[in-house]
Parts: C-alpha cells; structure tokens; sequence
C-alpha cells in the first residue's frame, strides 16, 4: 500500500521523489497524517491532496456543499465542539448508513468516536474545509450553543464577585471547566462566529441585558439576559479586553484575541456609560475567514477585466470606495492575493489586520507610539516595495504621501469613504492635493456596496404587485424583462432569521481616469460633472449594477434601493 501511495504521488500528483520521501519521513517522526503534512509543508494545495487522497482510498470528493440539509439526528447527538474541531459533518443517510464530509480521512479516530456517537457505520466523503465549516455554520445555527445551559447555570455566587486570569488566547471550544460567567460569554461570542455575525452588542435595558448581532449587515436580538448578570458579564468582557473594570463613568476601548479550534480570532470591545449600565459592542475579526478572490466577490464579467488590468499595473493610484462595511478591505485582500508573487514585494498598513495574507507584511497602525498611517507609508517607501496598501486614506498627509509612491513608480492601493466614485476625485482635491497629482498618478475608482442575497432555501418567484411594483418602477425596471414577468424573493424561513436572505455580494461601480476625466480633474469639475461625462461613455453605476443582480434572480429590488442613492442622469 506504501508503494501504491508513493506512486501516486509522484505520477499524478506531480511530487519529486525528495518531497515524497520527506513528507513519509515527517508523518513516521510527528505522529501528524500524510494529508495534513502535505498541505503545511505547502507541497500540495488542499484540493490537490483531495484529489490524490480519492484516487488513493476511492472516495468521492464534493467541492460544494450548498444546498446540502444536514440531519437532524446528526446535529441533536454530535456535540458542535466536536463537528468543528474535527471537520465532520454528515450530508445524508444512504442504506442505513450515514455520509460524513471530512477532510482529514487519514485521521481515523474521530471517524471511529462518530461512529459510536452516532451508533451507525460512517460513509466518508472528501470536501474541502471551508465548505465543512461553512455547512457546520449552517446547521448548528439555532441550537442553543450552551447560552442557555450556561443562564440556567448562573448563581447569585458567581454575580457578587468575578476573579478570572484572562489566557493570551483563550480557546472558545474550552468551557468544560469554566465559570458560569466566563462559559456564558465564550458560548455568546462562538454562537457569533457560527452565525457569520461581524458584531456583538449588549444594551443593557431596566430589567435585562439585551444581546444584538449584526447579521449580513443588519442587527437582529438575540438572548435576553437576566439583569442579575449584567455587573459580572461587563467585567468579564473588560477583563478580556485588559480594561479598567472599576471606571465606569468614561467610555473605553480594548482588544482581545480568541481561539476557536486551531483558528486566530481577533475581538475589538468598545464600552460607553448609558443610563441602565454600560453599552458594550464587540467587533469580531475571524482570521479563520477565507480569503476570497477576485472571480469571487461579485464582479461581472467586463469590470473583472477591467480591475484585474489595473491591479497588475507596475505603478498608480488605484481606490475602493464606499461606506463603513462595504466590503472594501475584501476586495483589496482579493486583489493583493491575484497578484501576490515571490518577486513581489508587498507591504500594507491597516488598522487592523483583518486577515494574514501569507508572503505579504502587513503592519498595524498603532497611533499611541506614532505608527499612522502617514509615518508608515515614510518608512515603507525606505523597504523597496513593489506593491502598498494604505487601510484608509483621511487626510491630506496620508494622500500626498501615497500620491507621490504612485507617481515614482509603486502600485499604492487605498480605501476611501465616499458615496460613489466620481466623488472620491473631488474629496482629494477638497482635502488639499493638487489636481495635477491626482491626474497623473490615479488609475481606476471602484465604488462598491454589499447587498443581501436570496435565501436558497426559502427563494421563490411571485408576479411583482403593490411594492414590489413601486420598487421596480424606482429601479426603471419593468416585470417584462423577468422570465415569466416573475421576480425572485425570499419569503423568510428558519435557517435566515425570517428575513428572506442570506449572504451577501457585492456591486460595484468602476471608474477608468480616462483622458476626459484628467482634464476635468485639472480643471476641478465638480463630481456630478465627471459622473454625467463617465455614463455618457459607458459607465455602470452602483445601482445598474445592482439591477443587474435582480435580473439575475441574486437580489431583490427593495435591497438594491436601500444600499444605492439615484443616479445622476
């Protein structure tokens, strides 16, 4: 079998007979399967181990996972510790027996623990991890997590003082002996990351603290906490965040990092005084998250042409735009993953590091000790880059700076807080560079928004009547242009909160610094000037972008209004 799987790797997987003898020599010393060496010596990528490991064993791979119901029995006897540590989620019952997505088959003592679990023979199937964690996400996301175990577990004991050692990393998976307080919020803020959730509000209210997540961009409520817990639960997040537990009269801000698995979560904690306590709202960054690329985000088929011409320019000013949220740094990771190269060297500036991108340094502004964005940029352009990205551009400094790395041969990449792309030309004229600069050195404007998608599993077609037609008359789209004259929308089931959707993409406006543009730039035209000269030359806006997508059966009409303004004719 040995030989068999030397052969393998050599032949189809494309392994020099060193790689192959080094990877069988680090599994006999660490104890660690073949798969996983593989895929962290960086021999292979996960989806060429998934192939060799089915020719291999003969099991089949499924590299998508949507659409897929888990069982029920399946989530109601396998504790979600266990489905998300080991990778194990089951996609079907077949002949008595139970198929498992895994992809870690080498690894063959969680299989054999699921199987008493389960009291049942397993079927593995290979998929990739983050189809399996996604589908975990999915199917776990309205069981309890424990949030009600550990309210029910809460005694007056515990609220009256609250001593704990906060861990560099504390492991969310690792409540079995925790306080009931320190259980209650590890499981609140698992329960976030499961649920895709970007923030975590407590309000506190006169009779209870209440529990908010931000979901897809919109906040729904959650638990409802005993007010009893209010004082412990505060101090507990402050002690997390290495804050002050006895100020309770000034607002504070702190910085946690969790674990969740073997995955790097990072948590920003914000605290102000109000009138029944403190309000406390944690940022959830999940390191963990994938990286997505440029075909992946929601770009149609000639922008994508057109963005990936300029990201692989040798030097300029290219600017994503839109507000807080927008999916702006996503975009910026997926292109810096499109070009990232071992002759490149790249360099970013962020506040914060929302995802590590490997072969990439990244710095973190740290305005305490004089690390802005303006002096990082200084010293950068002392590093020999090729490549720079700046988290945000605010102010003139950071904008001169970043202009001039364009113009003496840098790609400069940067965010900027505007409603569309021709106004990001005139915020830099209004913050103090000179249009002569931003003539010459920017490149391409990419405005974008994120809207919600169609739940998959409640999407249904309805002849558009009463708002729906008003929505469409906004968008100047009429029901004749939809198959049937039906249009798609979400009627709300369990699995999106009720609410229709699920997800989100993005659309974008991309605007070219054609020779039209630079001039009215010199000539300090005002944004609506630009934008009317653009759409006359064929430009998308956000919401032709975002009419697209409804066409598409992605979206609904009411979403593209809520995140689009009307368009200048």
């Amino acid at each position: 079998m040995r030989d068999r799987l030397k052969e393998i790797l050599l032949t189809k997987a494309g392994l020099t007979e060193e790689k192959v003898q080094d990877a069988l020599k680090i599994e006999c010393e660490t104890g660690q399967t073949l798969d996983h060496v593989l895929v962290s010596k960086g021999f292979l990528d996960e989806s060429q181990v998934l192939e060799f490991l089915s020719e291999f064993l003969g099991i089949e791979v499924r590299p998508d996972l949507g659409g897929i119901k888990v069982p029920d029995d399946f989530i109601h006897k396998v504790p979600v510790q266990f489905a998300r540590t080991h990778n194990l989620i089951a996609l079907d019952r077949h002949n008595g027996a139970v198929s498992v997505a895994t992809c870690r088959p080498l690894n063959v003592q969680p299989m054999d623990d699921l199987a008493a679990l389960l009291s049942t023979d397993i079927d593995p199937i290979l998929a990739p991890r983050q189809e399996i964690t996604n589908l975990i996400n999915r199917a776990y996301r309205h069981k309890a997590d424990g949030v009600d175990d550990a309210l029910g577990d809460i005694e007056e004991e515990d609220i009256i003082g609250l001593a704990a050692e906060v861990e560099e990393s504390e492991d969310l998976l690792d409540v079995a002996n925790k306080a009931p307080i320190i259980k209650l919020v590890n499981m609140l803020l698992f329960q976030s990351l499961k649920l895709r959730a970007s923030d975590i509000h407590l309000q506190p209210f006169p009779e209870r603290l209440q529990v908010r997540m931000r979901i897809d961009g919109i906040l729904y409520d959650m638990e409802s906490i005993p007010k009893r817990a209010q004082e412990a639960i505060t101090s507990r997040v402050k002690v997390m965040g290495k804050m002050d537990i006895a100020e309770r009269r000034l607002p504070q801000d702190g910085r946690a990092s969790i674990r969740i698995g073997d995955g790097d979560v990072d948590v920003r904690i914000s605290t102000i005084p109000v009138h029944n306590g403190e309000r406390i709202v944690m940022r959830i960054l999940d390191k963990t998250a994938k990286v997505y690329h440029l075909d992946e985000i929601g770009l149609d088929k000639d922008n994508l042409a057109t963005v990936r011409r300029y990201f692989h320019y040798s030097h300029g000013m290219i600017f994503v735009t839109g507000p807080t949220g927008s999916g702006k740094t996503t975009t910026l990771y997926a292109a810096l993953t499109e070009i990232n190269s071992s002759e490149k060297n790249i360099l970013t500036i962020e506040d914060p590091i929302e995802y590590n991108l490997e072969g990439v340094s990244q710095v973190q502004v740290n305005t305490k000790k004089g690390l802005t964005f303006a002096a990082g940029l200084r010293s950068f352009l002392r590093q020999d880059p090729d490549i720079m990205m700046v988290g945000e551009v605010r102010d003139h400094e950071t904008s001169d700076i970043a202009i001039r790395a364009a113009l003496t041969g840098h790609l400069v990449l940067s965010t900027v807080h505007t409603n569309d792309s021709a106004s990001t030309v005139t915020r830099l004229l209004d913050i103090g560079v000179e249009p002569y600069l931003v003539s010459s050195s920017l490149l391409v404007v990419i405005a974008q928004r994120l809207v919600r998608t169609i739940c998959p599993s409640c999407k249904e077609q309805i002849t558009p009547e009463g708002d729906h037609l008003f929505w469409l008359q906004d968008l100047k789209v009429s029901p004749d242009q939809f198959p049937g004259g039906k249009i798609y929308i979400g009627k709300g089931c369990d699995d999106c909160f009720h609410s229709g959707f699920q997800g989100r993409t993005a659309i974008y406006e991309v605007l070219p610094m054609d020779a039209q543009i630079q001039e009215q730039i010199v000539n300090r035209d005002s944004a609506t000037e630009i934008k009317r000269g653009a759409l006359q030359r064929g430009l998308r806006t956000l919401r032709m972008a975002g009419v697209d997508k409804v066409l598409s059966g992605e979206t609904t009409p009411d979403e593209v209004l809520r995140v689009t303004q009307l368009d200048v004719s």
